[in-house]
């Protein structure tokens, strides 16, 4: 899971954070070259399936269930659910696949990076340091240049590919706003084209792909091939609107305090799936698990 606004770390995200923290990198790293300029990122490729016509999106409203603290059985009525890639997905559902996409999941794939691709994969800044999200303890993946985007789907791509291989009907790549950590080294327009990367391949597996969250991709959203949302704290920051205008209601919205959950019933309770979830979305009969829906 992951808040543009901060939300705390899932219990699943919490495993292997000393890992990162203990990453050293000995090869040196080229100052990365820019990856373009907000604005004109360039015209939808032809032959490709942008309209979503060869997915399946999400039906608009469909209760919905956030599950990436770990898995459990659904409550009734949910035909929607959310989990991360190593889960299985919910027979009879619709099955959202949770990716991390643009930043180094602590742990094995961390290790990973650091084996095979210790100069190349992640953004590093001009003193060579990694650059972190320090709220996660994750490096950046470094998405600036067409050959590392390349790269990186490598070992990205394969991931989506095991979603779909598993079942599942869409994807969830998190971490679109990790340009907004790079001090300054990543900007819009490199989100705009790892992300279009990630499209085609979810679409070329038959999945619909989620817009996560940042509000200052929504411009973009028709060129990268985005189907729908699953946003977080969309009534705290005043953007369930922005959302449901842009995706016509397939917007899944997670909310973490109940005042701002009662807000967002509400005012969009008819529009858009809502859904009241703990911070750290535990999985049922955990302590501290939290769940309703409007």
């Amino acid at each position: 899971m992951r808040s543009t606004h901060g939300a705390a770390p899932t219990a699943g995200r919490l495993a292997g954070l000393g890992a990162a923290l203990l990453l050293t990198f000995t090869a040196a790293c080229s100052s990365p070259d820019t990856g373009g300029q907000d604005g004109d990122i360039g015209p939808t490729k032809s032959g490709s399936t942008k309209s979503g016509t060869a997915v399946r999106k999400p039906v608009p409203g469909a209760a919905f269930d956030y599950q990436l603290g770990g898995p459990y059985t659904p409550p009734d009525q949910v035909r929607a659910v959310s989990r991360d890639r190593t889960a299985d997905p919910v027979p009879g559902l619709y099955n959202i696949c949770y990716v991390n996409a643009f930043q180094a999941q602590p742990g094995d794939a961390v290790t990973w990076w650091q084996d095979h691709h210790p100069d190349l994969l992640l953004l590093r800044a001009d003193d060579g340091h990694l650059v972190i999200d320090e709220d996660w303890t994750e490096p950046l993946l470094d998405i600036s240049t067409p050959a590392r985007r390349d790269a990186l789907m490598d070992i990205v791509g394969p991931w989506i590919d095991g979603c779909a291989d598993a079942g599942y009907d869409a994807v969830e790549p998190d971490n679109l706003d990790s340009y907004e950590r790079s001090d300054d080294l990543l900007d819009v327009a490199d989100a705009v084209a790892f992300a279009t990367l990630l499209a085609d391949r979810a679409h070329e597996q038959g999945l619909a792909i989620a817009q996560k969250n940042t509000t200052d991709l929504l411009p973009h959203r028709a060129r990268v091939g985005f189907d729908f949302a699953v946003v977080e704290e969309c009534a705290r920051y005043d953007e369930c609107g922005d959302f449901a205008d842009a995706y016509r209601g397939r917007v899944f919205d997670i909310e973490y305090v109940k005042a701002d959950f009662a807000t967002a019933c509400r005012t969009w309770g008819e529009d858009l799936s809502i859904t009241l979830r703990d911070l750290d979305v535990e999985p049922a009969g955990t302590k501290g698990h939290v769940y309703r829906r409007c």
